[in-house]
Formats: structure tokens, sequence, C-alpha cells
């Protein structure tokens, strides 16, 4: 052990006469200034973190990563749909990185009781659907074994939708619809009911099986009215929407063009949305780094004149200025090494409670979500102390360059 660290330590432990030693309480504070900038920041990122997820993970559960759709409108400016066969799907499952691929159909209808009617989108889907997405956010009754074979006349409601038409699970409930050449009507039965907090998909989708909606649109077994496309990594999802796009060259045999687009594309506002929330991170985290290396600087900078006597008797004795800095870096890098610790198991403490126990409920009808949503990313965390401590230890070694001002002589005779 060298000698510089030996004093080091020797000054970090020095209990004696507390009440003598005025540089006590502010290096307390340090401390503290460190430990709490830090738990700031690793509550924020956590925080910020899981919000992304959480609303991200909502858009790309009802609407999948890419859409492959009709860029084709008939005389009544309707998208016609998409020859969605066994080649097509073989088409897409030959980019390398797609997952899973599903067909949907669209349906505007009315859904309609004695005393309301609501006007919204029915969405067909099938046994190739993934209803995870829809199981997570399901809270009342079942998911049906909805088919693409035959007419289950069941539907999944939002409780948004249901709560304004007075309706419950095991319900029935008349739908209408615009045919070609007069209305239609259908009696469904409601199997359950579902909540995304999201109010882009609440207030407006049912869902059905595909085989009713194809029927009530005229459309045979291979006509959808599009493909939802899930990938393995969603930080190639514009890419592979670009490798998709050979889909878009010609048309099928009924004249219909197709567009593939990505669920950054389609819900571009709420990405956008989140997009900025990072910059608002980087924001928090840089004033917190500030915050606490300033406060690293002012205890550095208070022990090093309590200890003035000291580092002119070192001198004396033949330390080099660089010899005495080293103590009171090693010094300091023990104090930002406690406040980063003591950050640490506070700031994950929070959030770990928060994410257990949802200590925090927010509005879900502001906020997408009913409670502070909580990711942990264990390399981010790490990149944090890392950084927080470099920046403090090059704050730290600036701020030591003050020893070498004044004379051993001098410095001996102050007080």
């Amino acid at each position: 052990m060298s000698y510089e660290l030996f004093i080091a330590k020797r000054i970090y432990s020095d209990k004696a006469q507390d009440g003598e030693r005025f540089s006590r309480p502010a290096i307390r504070i340090a401390m503290l200034g460190v430990a709490i900038g830090l738990a700031v920041m690793l509550v924020c990122l956590a925080v910020v973190l899981g919000f992304k997820h959480e609303v991200s993970s909502k858009v790309i559960g009802f609407g999948s990563h890419i859409q492959v759709l009709s860029l084709t409108q008939n005389q009544r400016y309707e998208m016609m749909p998409v020859l969605t066969n066994d080649t097509l799907i073989r088409k897409v499952k030959k980019v390398q990185g797609t997952d899973h691929i599903q067909r949907f159909a669209i349906k505007l209808g009315i859904l309609k009781t004695e005393d309301d009617f609501r006007g919204l989108t029915f969405k067909g889907v099938g046994e190739d659907y993934d209803f995870s997405f829809l199981q997570h956010c399901l809270i009342e009754g079942k998911l049906p074994k909805f088919t693409s074979k035959e007419a289950t006349n069941e539907i999944l409601l939002s409780k948004k939708v249901a709560s304004q038409l007075g309706v419950k699970v095991g319900d029935r409930i008349f739908a209408y619809f615009m045919g070609e050449d007069a209305m239609r009507a259908r009696r469904f039965t409601i199997a359950g009911i579902f909540a995304t907090n999201m109010n882009d998909y609440d207030k407006n989708y049912v869902i059905t099986d595909i085989y009713t909606v194809r029927k009530l649109n005229g459309w045979d077994k291979e006509m959808s009215s599009g493909l939802e496309v899930t990938v393995k990594d969603f930080d190639r999802v514009q890419e592979l929407t670009q490798k998709l796009q050979f889909l878009h060259q010609g048309t099928d045999r009924n004249g219909v063009t197709y567009g593939v687009f990505s669920i950054k594309d389609i819900a571009a506002h709420t990405f956008a949305w989140l997009a900025v929330l990072d910059m608002n991170v980087v924001m928090i985290l840089v004033l917190m780094i500030l915050v606490s290396a300033f406060t690293v600087v002012s205890g550095l900078l208070i022990i090093m004149l309590e200890r003035i006597n000291m580092i002119g008797t070192l001198k004396v004795l033949g330390a080099t200025n660089v010899s005495v800095r080293k103590i009171f870096i090693h010094f300091s890098i023990m104090l930002v090494g406690k406040g980063l610790l003591w950050g640490n198991i506070v700031g994950l403490l929070l959030c770990w409670l928060q994410q257990q126990f949802h200590l925090i409920s927010l509005d879900a009808s502001v906020y997408y979500i009913d409670s502070v949503p909580i990711q942990f990313n264990w390399w981010l965390i790490l990149a944090i102390n890392v950084i927080t401590l470099l920046i403090s230890t090059l704050v730290i070694w600036g701020s030591s360059h003050l020893i070498s001002i004044g004379k051993p002589s001098e410095t001996i005779r102050y007080e």
C-alpha cells in the first residue's frame, strides 16, 4: 500500500473530535449529494424505460411491427383487400428477421343496444393470430377460439365501449353493417372485455373472427385487409420494412398494389412523443452528474483548507505536489464510491418497490398505464455509475491542482 493511499484512508476514517472538524458535515453533504444524484438518475432511467416499453408494447401488440396493406381503393374510396395466400406468406417468411405472420380483416359497423349505439371498427382475426397481447389486456370473460373456417358469433369489447353501451360479458348485442345493397345485421355474444388504456384502440375496435368479417365484406378465404408481421429484433424494424418493399412492385390478380408500413410509420405521433422522453432523460442525467461533481469538489476544497498544515508538513518532509494531490484524489474517490454505493441501494430499492407493489398510481386515461412503470437495464445502470465516477474523478483531479499553490513555509503557518 502506498503512503498516499494510507494517509487518505486515515483522513477518510478520522472520526476523532468530530465537534472540532468543521469538514465532517461538508463530507457528509458531499456524499449525500452523490447518493441522491445517482438515485434520482436510476429512478428516472427506470421510469422512462418502463414507460417507453409499456406504451410501445401496447401499440405493437395491437398493430404488430410491420403491416402489409392495400394501396388501391375501390369506387367507394374503400381500401381493397390484399391477396394473403400461401404464396405471399412464403415470400414474407423468406426475409431473414421476420418472426410471426398473421392475417386480419377490417369492417366498419355499429353496435346497438336498446338505449344507445356506437360506430366501431370490427377487426377479424383467425387461428394464426397471436393472442398474447389480448390475453394480457383481458379483464373479464375469456378469449374465444376465433377461426377462419366458421363464424363464432362472439366478440371482444373494450371496457370503455362496454361501459358506454351498458353491456357486460355474456350479453348478446346486435351489430349492423352497410352492404352493397342493404344494411346487414349480426347478433354477437360478448365473450370478453379488454382494456389497453390506449384510447385510440379502446374506443374504436371490436375483435371478432376473420370468417365473419370476410363474409360481411364479400371476400373469399384468401382475401384480407392485410398482414401483420412481427420481427425478432425491434431495432431492425425499419430495415426489414425496407427489405419487404419488393412487395410493392406490381399488382396481384385483383389489380391491388401492396404497401409495407412499419408501426413507427403507422403510429408516428406516439413514437415521436416517446423519442422526446430520451432528451428529457439526457438532460436530467447531465444535471445530476454535474450536481454530484460540484458537491464532491466542495467537500474536497473544505478538506484541503482544513488540512493545509498537514499539506505544508508533508511538503517539508519531501512529499511532492503530485504525491499530496494523490492523497486527496484517493480520499475523494472513496467519498464518491460510498456515495455511489448508497445511491445504488436507495435508487434500485425504490424502483424494485414500485415494480413489485405499484406504490405510485397514474390516471390511465392520461398516461395509458395505471401505475408508474419500471424497467431495469443493467448495462445502462452500470454505464451511469462508471460515467459518474469518471467525471467526478476528472473534476477532482482538476481541483487538486490547488495544492500546488503556496509555499510549504506559508502553509505551515496557516491557521
